[in-house]
This record gives C-alpha cells, structure tokens and sequence, in this order.
C-alpha cells in the first residue's frame, strides 16, 4: 500500500468534478477520475498527472454495478487504499412533470441518485477495514428548496441529503466521515444547456 493518499472522483472529467479532481492533485494527493466520458476523464487525468499526481482515468457509467466493482478492483490493485470518495456525477433532464417522460426520470434516479449509492457501496468496504476514508457526495440546493422542471433533478438530490445523513451515522464508529455539499447555481456545460430564464 502507498504512503500517498487516493481519491476517486466520479464525473471527473469536467465542471466540478475535474476541478476537485485538480485541486486533489495540487494537494499532493493521488486521484482516480471516473467519467462516462473517457476521453474527458484522460484530458484531466493528464492535467492531474502534470500537477504531481499518480492519476487514472477510468471509463465509468455509476448506475451499473458491475462497472463500479470494476473500478474499485482496479483501483485496489494499483493503489491497495481509498482515501476520499466525491460522488459528483450528475445529470439533468429538465421538463414540467406533466411533459416528464419515464425514461427521464429513471434516468437522472439512477445517475444521481442510485449512482452515490453504488459507488459509496463499492468504497465502504474498503474504508471500513482502513478504519477511516472521507465520502463526498455532491447534492444541490434544488434537493432542499424544489425547482419547477426538476421534479426528477431535485428528488435525486434530495435523496442524495437523506442518504448521506443515513450512511454517516451507520459508518462514523469506524472512522469515516459522510458528507454533502449542496451548490447553488455554478457555470459548467450542465447548466450552459439551461434556458436564459431558467438560469
């Protein structure tokens, strides 16, 4: 096992995520970005990599299952440790509820919602025999405060607060610690794709 910590950042490849993903290579730590964008995770993991960083990119769709144990197991065996865990994937599919398609509400459930808790899942077995490990998961404010045209948006943001409350105090004893964050309105290509209005 490495002396150097690791973090897995999913959704890593742009906005937020490959930002945190940076600033985790400005800090001396090593970091995994997992994106559903390969291309996007390696341009990052190259931008990592030339801060000091031992990066990996990694092909990553975190509502499947099975492509997240993939990860963990690669990650496990490259690195033999998880540090830090930010669930930032994320994604929108915005329309009044009466318009809402299934296919658009299943889809932003299982990303942002399923998606954390797979990818916490896959993570918390490995944090509890280290007996310490961090868990981001990035939630909105459209999870407390509701927004018209984003029923299924801010429930899965909701859910993702409920979530983390719950897994914090099931994992606390053992050392690790559970948090959210909740941005208000940040400029990345997933809020440039919002009408002038909405924004």
């Amino acid at each position: 096992m490495s002396d150097r910590k690791l973090a897995i950042v999913t959704g890593g490849g742009q906005g937020i995520g490959r930002a945190i993903a940076l600033d985790f290579a400005e800090a001396g730590i090593d970091v995994v970005i997992a994106d559903i964008n390969l291309e996007a995770a390696e341009a990052a993991a190259a931008e990592a990599a030339a801060a000091g960083s031992v990066s990996l990119a990694f092909e990553l769709n975190v509502a499947n299952a099975d492509n997240v144990e993939a990860l963990v197991s690669k990650v496990m065996e490259k690195y033999g440790r998880i540090d830090y865990l930010i669930n930032n994937a994320g994604i929108t599919r915005d329309s009044l509820m009466m318009r809402m398609g299934d296919d658009a509400w299943q889809s932003v459930i299982d990303i942002n919602l399923t998606g954390t808790y797979l990818c916490a899942k896959a993570v918390i077995r490995v944090m509890m025999k280290q007996r310490d490990g961090r868990i981001v998961n990035i939630s909105s404010v459209v999870g407390a405060m509701g927004n018209a045209g984003q029923t299924n948006y801010a429930a899965s943001k909701a859910g993702v607060i409920g979530f983390t409350k719950s897994l914090a105090r099931e994992v606390a004893a053992r050392g690790i610690t559970v948090n959210a964050v909740a941005p208000g309105f940040i400029q990345t290509a997933m809020t440039d794709a919002l009408p002038d209005k909405a924004r």
